[in-house]
């Protein structure tokens, strides 16, 4: 599953744990201000988590963070990032560090992963729900505060968007998981109760319409809550280039 000449393991050393905060920089339009500092991945492996990186060679191509957590009342992880470098983009190294973070934990006896990612994004809900095999059933409102980096050409005029994200639950031991863990397809039980729709790219709607995208912000959160309210579990998505759209199942 991983590409050939690129080895996944831990990141043990502070040069190490430097160099994911660099690739940070590369990788993720944050302020320096929000970036994970080399402390952070110091005290998250002394308290019991770990950060698995990509290599090629001695360069790091991407990383994942793992941060001790609890779900369902037993021990568990939070993914709190995943990051590859833009050369090495595109050639499925996000899914092997999963997957090897899967492997990880499971060694551990930690069933249960999570982590954010956000609901208007379709190439990231695929990945997560499709490819990976997570469900959703919980929405969080402007979990991190108004975010002013979406738009940068709207940054003179202080145009923000809320940061609403979705927590995706990782049961690294449910039938579809395991399935796509062994390469096979996985057929979702039973149909759909309702569905969510968004846009095919968000970051062209906020580029040509940031109002507009701001109005389909509020439609998503709208819609979800309304779903989650009713009991619903987020268990597929349906990836479209016009009208891409999550599936909700009755839980």
């Amino acid at each position: 599953m991983t590409p050939k000449d690129i080895e996944i393991r831990e990141c043990t050393t502070i040069e190490q744990l430097s160099e994911c905060v660099v690739l940070q920089r590369e990788v993720f339009a944050l302020p320096e201000v929000e970036l994970s500092p080399v402390r952070h991945f110091i005290v998250t492996k002394n308290a019991g988590g770990f950060t698995l990186g990509a290599f090629d060679g001695d360069e790091l191509a991407g990383f994942v963070l793992s941060v001790p957590a609890v779900m369902h009342g037993e021990r568990a992880l939070y993914s709190h990032m995943t990051g590859v470098r833009p050369k090495y983009q595109s050639l499925g190294l996000g899914a092997s560090l999963k997957w090897a973070q899967r492997a990880r934990a499971l060694s551990e006896d930690i069933r249960y992963i999570k982590w954010t990612f956000e609901p208007v994004k379709a190439r990231n809900a695929y990945f997560n729900l499709e490819k990976l095999g997570a469900t959703v059933s919980d929405f969080q409102e402007n979990f991190y505060g108004t975010d002013y980096g979406t738009a940068p050409e709207q940054a003179d005029k202080k145009f923000g968007l809320a940061s609403d994200r979705l927590f995706a639950e990782w049961d690294l031991k449910s039938d579809k998981v395991e399935a796509l863990a062994a390469g096979e397809k996985f057929i979702q039980p039973g149909a759909p109760t309702a569905s969510v729709q968004i846009m095919p790219d968000w970051l062209a709607l906020v580029a040509q319409d940031p109002e507009k995208a701001r109005a389909e912000q509020l439609r998503i959160r709208v819609e979800f809550e309304t779903a989650f309210d009713f009991g619903m579990v987020c268990r597929g998505f349906y990836r479209d280039d016009e009208q891409p759209a999550y599936l909700l199942y009755k839980s």
